[in-house]
This record gives C-alpha cells, sequence and structure tokens, in this order.
C-alpha cells in the first residue's frame, strides 16, 4: 500500500458511532483488498452475465456480452489510431446505446474517460478538451456542429468519432435516426472532415492488444466547479470509483434479493454525471441489473410512456424530475408494484415532494448525497427506511465524515459547520491544478465539500446548504432550501429557488423566484405561508413569478444564473 493510500486508511468503527446505526446485513467497512479495476470488472460480468440485458434504449435490449463484444472493438480502435495507455479519451453523448459502449472500451483499453456535458457551448467543450489534452472525442451527432465550430481551438484532437441515436440498436436504430433528423429536426447541419462513424468502429476486427490496468490508474476525469468557476477536472482512479461501486453494493445489495436477475435500473439522469455513472451503471453492471436508458428526460410525457412499457425495480433522480413526474396526469398509469427504492441526490429533496412521490407509489424517497470528488456517494438513507426522512442519512462502509469550523477544528454534534469526507472514495487530486487541490484538502486527508451540514445525535447526517449560497441577513444566516421547502409546501407552487440580493439596510435580503401551479397565488399570500413557519428575517422580501427556473443538465436549479440575472438587471 502506498502511502498516500495508506494515509486514508479509514479509522476504526469505534470511532464512526453511525455505523451502530447501520441495518443488518451492512458492514461498516468494504474489502479494499479485494477491489478490481473497472476493467477486470467489466470483462468479469460480461462472461458472468453474458445472456442478461445489460442496457436497453428505445426498446432495444443489449446483453452483457454483446456490450462487452463492442467494448472490445473500440478499445482496438483507439490502440490502432495510436492511442496509449493513459490517454484521455473525451465522451459527449446523453443515453444512447453508444454511450457505454464507448466508455467501457475506453476503460478497457487503459485510456481516461473524460465526461463531457453534450450541451456545452464551443468555448466550454474547447476549454475542457484543451485541459484534459484528450486525443480522441466520441460525440452523438446531435452536437456534431459544437465540436465543428470547436475544432480549431482544439489542435490536440486528433480523432472524432460520430454516433447515431440509433447505432447498436439493429434494424429499430434505422427508425430512430430518422425519426431524431427529420422528424425531430435534432441534427444541426455539420461538416467534420476526416471524422469516423461509430459504426465503423464496431467493425474493428480483432482484439484490443492486452493492457494492464491497476488501481492507481485514472479512469476518469469528472469535470466540476463549472457553475462557480472554470471547470477543473477531479481525477478518479480505479480504486476510487471500484470502492464507492462496493460501497454502493453493500448498501444496497441486501434489498436487490427480492427480483434476482430481474433489477432493473431506471436510468433518466445522463450517465456522463457522476451520480449516474457510478449508482446507475457500474453498480447495476456489478450486480448484473439493466439500465432503462432515457435518453431526454425533459421530454416528460415521453419519459412516462417509456416507464409504461417496462417492469422497474429502481429509481434515480433529482428533486425536479421526481417532481415533474408525479406532477404529470398520466403518471398513474405507471406499474410501481415491482419498485424496491427510488433514490435521490444532486440537489436538496423538498418535503413536499417526497410526500407526494410516496402517495404515488407508495416507495419514500431515499435521498443520498456526494460529488464528483467522492466518485460520488458520502452518505445515504437506509434503503428501507418507511417514510422521507429529510437527511442524507449515514456515511457509507469505509467512509468517515467530520463538521468543522471555519478553524479546522470539529463542532459539537448538532452544530452547523462545513461537511469533510475521507475514505477511499476520495479523489486523488484536480487534474494538473495542486493549488486548487490544496484549498480542499485538508492536512489530516479530509476532503472539503463547501457544503454546511449538521451531525445528528443518531448519526445521520443533514445538509443545510452550500457556503457560497448562504444568504447574509443583518448578521443572520438563511439558508436557501430551508426556504425553499417552506415554499414549496404551498399547494399553489410547482417549484422555487431563493437567492440572497443586495440590500442596504440588511446587507442581503431575502428573494425568491417561484413557478406557480396555481395562477392566481400571489407574493403575499405566499408571504403569509411562509410567515406561519419562517422567523421574520427568512421571509422572502420579494417574490418574483416565472415560467420556468434556470437548470443544469441534471435538473438542478441554477442559484448563480438568478443572481447574474438580477445583477444585470433582467
Amino acid at each position: 500500500m502506498s502511502s498516500a493510500i495508506a494515509a486514508r486508511a479509514t479509522a476504526p468503527a469505534s470511532s464512526r458511532p453511525w455505523t451502530a446505526q447501520y441495518p443488518a446485513g451492512i458492514p461498516a467497512d468494504i474489502d479494499v483488498a479485494a477491489l478490481e479495476t473497472l476493467a477486470d470488472m467489466l470483462r468479469r460480468v460480461g462472461r458472468e452475465f453474458a445472456d442478461r440485458p445489460a442496457f436497453e434504449s428505445f426498446g432495444h435490449r443489449a446483453t452483457y456480452a454483446g456490450i462487452l463484444q463492442s467494448a472490445e472493438r473500440v478499445a482496438a480502435w483507439l490502440q490502432r489510431q495510436g492511442l496509449r495507455k493513459g490517454d484521455r479519451v473525451a465522451l459527449m453523448m446523453p443515453n444512447v446505446m453508444a454511450y457505454p459502449a464507448a466508455l467501457f472500451g475506453t476503460l478497457i483499453g487503459g485510456f481516461t474517460v473524460v465526461n463531457v456535458n453534450p450541451l456545452y457551448t464551443a468555448r466550454e467543450l474547447a476549454h475542457q478538451i484543451n485541459d484534459s489534452g484528450a486525443k480522441a472525442l466520441f460525440v452523438l451527432e446531435n452536437f456534431a456542429h459544437v465540436v465543428e465550430e470547436a475544432k480549431a481551438e482544439m489542435p490536440g484532437l486528433a480523432h472524432v468519432v460520430v454516433t447515431r441515436p440509433g447505432d447498436m440498436l439493429g434494424f429499430k436504430g434505422a427508425i430512430v435516426n430518422v425519426v431524431s433528423r427529420y422528424v425531430k429536426k435534432a441534427v444541426k447541419s455539420y461538416n467534420l472532415a476526416g471524422s469516423h462513424a461509430f459504426a465503423s468502429v464496431l467493425a474493428t476486427s480483432g482484439a484490443p492488444a492486452p493492457v494492464e490496468v491497476s488501481l492507481d490508474d485514472v479512469a476518469f476525469l469528472q469535470y466540476t466547479g463549472g457553475t462557480t468557476g472554470v471547470a477543473k477536472g477531479a481525477t478518479l482512479t480505479h480504486r476510487n470509483v471500484a470502492a464507492n461501486v462496493a460501497q454502493c453494493a453493500a448498501w444496497f445489495g441486501p434489498r436487490l434479493s427480492r427480483f434476482p436477475g430481474e433489477n432493473v435500473m431506471v436510468t433518466a439522469l445522463p450517465l456522463y454525471h457522476i451520480f449516474a455513472l457510478t449508482c446507475c451503471c457500474l453498480f447495476m453492471m456489478r450486480i448484473g441489473a439493466c439500465c432503462l436508458l432515457v435518453a431526454n428526460p425533459r421530454d416528460i410525457p415521453g419519459f412516462v410512456k417509456t416507464l409504461k412499457t417496462r417492469p422497474f425495480t429502481m429509481m434515480s433522480g433529482v428533486n425536479t424530475l421526481y417532481n415533474a413526474l408525479a406532477n404529470h396526469p398520466d403518471i398513474k398509469g405507471v406499474d410501481f408494484s415491482k419498485l424496491i427504492f427510488a433514490v435521490a441526490g444532486g440537489m436538496a429533496t423538498q418535503a413536499a415532494v417526497a410526500k407526494t412521490w410516496k402517495a404515488l407509489t407508495n416507495v419514500p424517497i431515499c435521498e443520498g448525497y456526494g460529488l464528483s470528488e467522492t466518485s460520488p456517494v458520502v452518505c445515504v438513507n437506509s434503503p428501507d427506511i418507511p417514510e422521507f426522512t429529510g437527511t442524507i442519512g449515514y456515511p457509507v462502509p469505509s467512509t468517515e465524515v467530520a463538521i468543522r469550523n471555519e478553524d479546522g477544528e470539529d463542532v459539537a454534534v448538532g452544530e452547523p459547520g462545513e461537511l469533510c469526507v475521507r475514505g477511499p472514495q476520495v479523489m486523488s487530486g484536480y487534474w494538473q491544478r495542486p493549488d486548487e487541490t490544496a484549498k480542499v484538502m485538508t492536512a489530516d486527508g479530509y476532503f472539503r465539500t463547501g457544503d454546511v451540514a449538521v451531525l445528528q445525535a443518531d448519526g445521520q447526517v443533514k445538509i443545510v446548504d452550500r457556503i457560497k449560497d448562504m444568504v447574509l441577513v443583518s448578521g443572520f444566516n438563511v439558508y436557501p432550501n430551508e426556504v425553499e421547502d417552506v415554499i414549496a409546501s404551498h399547494p399553489g407552487v410547482m417549484e422555487s429557488a431563493v437567492i440572497g440580493l443586495p440590500d442596504e439596510h440588511s446587507g442581503e435580503a431575502v428573494t425568491a423566484y417561484v413557478v406557480r401551479r396555481d395562477p392566481a397565488l400571489t407574493a403575499e399570500e405566499l408571504r403569509a405561508h411562509c410567515r406561519e413557519t419562517l422567523t421574520a428575517y427568512k421571509v422572502p422580501r420579494q417574490i418574483f413569478f416565472r415560467d420556468t427556473l434556470p437548470k443544469t443538465n441534471v435538473g438542478k436549479v441554477l442559484r448563480r444564473v438568478l443572481r447574474e440575472e438580477a445583477s444585470n438587471g433582467r
């Protein structure tokens, strides 16, 4: 064991009191000595679960054996283009069948995956490609025009592979491609001279050359921080991600024996996002389950239609997604009888949304917490909770958390402070940014999350808010999550976002942006509702009604954009 890894060895369970509250059958620690690289895991499950469906897209299912075969062809093709172990390969695709094939091919070949949000602008794409040093890029044709626009600014990018939504779907794929191009008109014209069609990559014959991949090799550069500054790559090794997959398996595994060999995860969150990447894609691969891929979760009517066609046992999402589904008129036609658990993360889950979801499905939302820098899972509720808890649950096995003040000292139980994390899933640092790494890593090996949290007496952790989103009113701290939760409990509200805006008297004023469910709802009526449960300085001074709220690709509301709009007078 290297000195760096040894320094992060998990403390005894006796110093992690929350382990005493774990449900029966869940260990305090995972067996880190038994971890295997992601490449080894993929080859193993490709053989072990060969005939099981691994992914389903547009009604077509791909088996584990079929995905492994496609992945090996991708790996062989990359090697034949001159790429060597450790070279970076960028993936710019939503949840289409080509994504897992390209993902696994990159890992099997010993390369590093650079996940790229396909909604990026040319400037954002060029930054990520140049910062990572990616030599190859797989992009869905719907976004190829962005690559063309950025191509001159990416001199190190040597190979571009263009995929289509119908790739790997057989005859049905041709129909999907026609609908995408000519019915939905989702493909803008582009000209990428010298690019390759994904179909030609899959036609590669012969096995890839053997590559020795170790647990300390870099598996992913997962870019983060784009909402607060220049995006930087969290360097995640095979050990980091394999550990988190093992932690998920230890935590949720005992619950999945109800439908052995038949587990299906509804995968609406994009696989290029760390939440879905680990918790849906890689975790499901480890246990031999199937990912039901949803290419466009923003199309809620289409999403609901998909849910009606396929029995499923697991679901993952964010607050806004669960809210949109629960409020769609056709959702009552979906069969939730086999649903074992519904996991939420990425943003705070509101109690009102959780209540509506439980009434609809009879399954409570099981909230968790994580970040790109932690592969991502840090804490999660027990999957057998009878009701939504409002906390992020307990730290997962082999994970330590500390709640610290500005001086780096641990605070008392029940007191708010910055959530700090140590465990095998914590990144090795930010890619080529030692200065940024030093800002977030403590001398004793903890990662500073930037989130305000409270450790409760029973060992559960409750997130209060982001440190940077906190509103300071006349010296008093106001946490937007708390105010948003109260606003969401009003029956006339669909969703909301709360920020602080400059105020000459109080420093900052609490300001709410609200999407109404009831068009007749007034600002004063909503303020009166808030006064019932919030102290006066927390009640929104201003309330603005809007048709929509700005959101990230996974549906997380962007408070930053609202602040920018306000500062620009919009």
